[in-house]
């Protein structure tokens, strides 16, 4: 009987802790609550962020292809092929950052190279005098539709960039009551121009 009571007795203990685990809610009012809020906008730009890179990333790895294999083709010219290939591997240098992009003339210049580097390596893939080969003209292809893409990354990147924004500007007194790193952050720079 007594290790009946016993085991009754540890049953009924466990069974009390295992109920007792539940976590304790989190005041939506508190300073803790806007750090796990900030914490998942942050993660939402960040993952926007690299989804954007590694598109363009993409598009600039097919472009190196599609050079490679023009140099195969018959009548290629190398050199200016080399030179493409060169300014091609040359737009991830100049390539802007979430920093840099406060200033709009970093994002045009790294626009602008690579519009008119595409502009020069479709004339050479896609002659109006003849058919090209299957294989440049898939990679030309997937280029042009990475290529159109561009702009529904820049804004899904803005909309992220612009909650984050906005609720930095809402929540500045329990941010600086957190203090560290996030009483020193700061809005983003968008794509969209600011008036």
């Amino acid at each position: 009987m007594k290790r009946l009571t016993s085991l009754f007795l540890a049953l009924a203990t466990f069974t009390t802790f295992s109920c007792n685990r539940t976590p304790k809610a989190i005041d939506p009012a508190s300073a803790q609550a806007v750090k796990v809020q900030l914490d998942i906008l942050q993660d939402t730009v960040d993952a926007r962020w690299t989804e954007m890179v590694a598109s363009d990333n993409d598009k600039l790895r097919d472009t190196r292809q599609l050079l490679r294999e023009l140099t195969t083709q018959p009548g290629a010219d190398r050199t200016q092929l080399a030179q493409l290939q060169y300014a091609n591997d040359r737009l991830v240098q100049r390539r802007y950052t979430q920093e840099s992009m406060a200033e709009s003339a970093k994002i045009d210049a790294y626009d602008t190279a690579q519009d008119s580097l595409l502009r020069v390596i479709y004339q050479v893939a896609l002659p109006a005098d003849r058919e090209p080969a299957s294989s440049v003209k898939t990679l030309t292809d997937q280029i042009q539709a990475a290529d159109a893409e561009l702009v529904n990354y820049r804004v899904r990147y803005d909309q992220a960039a612009s909650r984050f924004n906005n609720y930095l500007q809402v929540h500045t007194a329990e941010l600086e009551q957190l203090g560290g790193k996030y009483s020193k952050l700061k809005p983003l720079p968008l794509f969209t121009l600011q008036n």
